[in-house]
């Protein structure tokens, strides 16, 4: 196992999400629109929403079992084998015959910015049966986002809302958010760009407001650096983030975020907690190349916490 995963595993968290190999071009500047781009790096990564809040998750200490597709490929081989490798319980993994596993083409500059473009593959097929639903219900907290059908999103908040289980949406990439979905309540982590299509509503302020009142679960947007909001109809509060030394690559940042949210409320943590430590972890995570390089693990999180963010 990774050398950073804590031993003693705490609360059960279920992700339900996307497996992808990430394809990616380091470059000195993004390209404009048919614009090419000369004289970049190329490298292959494991990646994917789910599985990445997985792997952060699982290093921050939680028990973690993954629902998701891949193909027979061998980038739906070496994904799962790498979710392996870090303690990821991946029996509730399918191989889906005929389907390539997903892949996502992702260009990044010179300050960690970065442009992605995705082929779902496997991911698109991916629906629950009964089993799953019953391991949602037992399961502290879910995990899932927007690389996956609608329907097995909404599928899975439905099982965790019959079952008592925490859910947490991270609506990335960016989608409207139905009705249904917010009367379930989840807890959304949209960034800034999520969240104003996620309501429809071009004004960060108002879209949030409205979010807030609407969603039946908090809502905490992501803000990079400038660290996290978090809103719903009584409250909203803010929380530092911490600077990060060097931002090599933000690709997964977001789901690091999760991922480590995801942990911490399983074990048992309070929200302002869960996110306070989500925020250290996406300051670790960018300083690295690809989206799990730089993942910390649960004494590395602490750590930052306990030495402060930004007065």
């Amino acid at each position: 196992l990774h050398s950073r995963i804590l031993r003693v595993m705490a609360g059960h968290v279920v992700v339900i999400g996307s497996i992808n190999a990430d394809l990616v071009v380091s470059v000195d500047h993004l390209p404009a629109p048919g614009q090419t781009v000369v004289g970049g790096r190329f490298a292959v990564h494991h990646g994917g929403k789910g599985a990445n809040g997985a792997i952060a998750a699982a290093r921050a200490g939680a028990r973690v079992t993954m629902i998701a597709a891949a193909g027979t490929d061998d980038h739906g081989e070496h994904g799962i084998a790498a979710l392996e490798e870090e303690g990821v319980d991946v029996s509730r993994v399918r191989r889906v015959e005929g389907e390539p596993t997903g892949v996502a083409l992702i260009v990044v500059g010179r300050r960690g910015e970065n442009q992605i473009a995705l082929a779902p593959g496997a991911n698109a097929s991916l629906e629950l049966d009964a089993d799953d639903r019953a391991l949602i219900g037992e399961a502290e907290v879910i995990l899932t986002n927007h690389e996956i059908p609608q329907a097995t999103v909404l599928d899975a908040l439905r099982a965790a809302h019959d079952g008592g289980t925490l859910a947490i949406l991270n609506p990335a990439p960016a989608h409207a958010l139905p009705a249904e979905v917010l009367s379930l309540g989840p807890i959304l982590t949209p960034n800034e760009h999520e969240l104003v299509v996620a309501i429809g509503n071009d004004e960060t302020g108002p879209a949030l407001d409205e979010l807030a009142i609407r969603n039946h679960g908090p809502v905490i947007v992501t803000q990079g650096p400038a660290g996290a909001l978090l809103a719903d109809r009584d409250r909203r509060q803010r929380f530092s983030g911490y600077p990060a030394a060097s931002a090599v690559d933000t690709t997964g940042a977001g789901d690091t975020f999760c991922g480590v949210l995801a942990a911490w409320l399983a074990d048992g943590r309070a929200l302002p907690d869960a996110i306070t430590a989500a925020n250290a972890a996406g300051a670790l995570s960018v300083g690295a190349a690809g989206a799990r390089a730089g993942m910390p693990g649960r004494e590395e999180i602490e750590g930052l916490v306990e030495a402060g963010g930004p007065e």
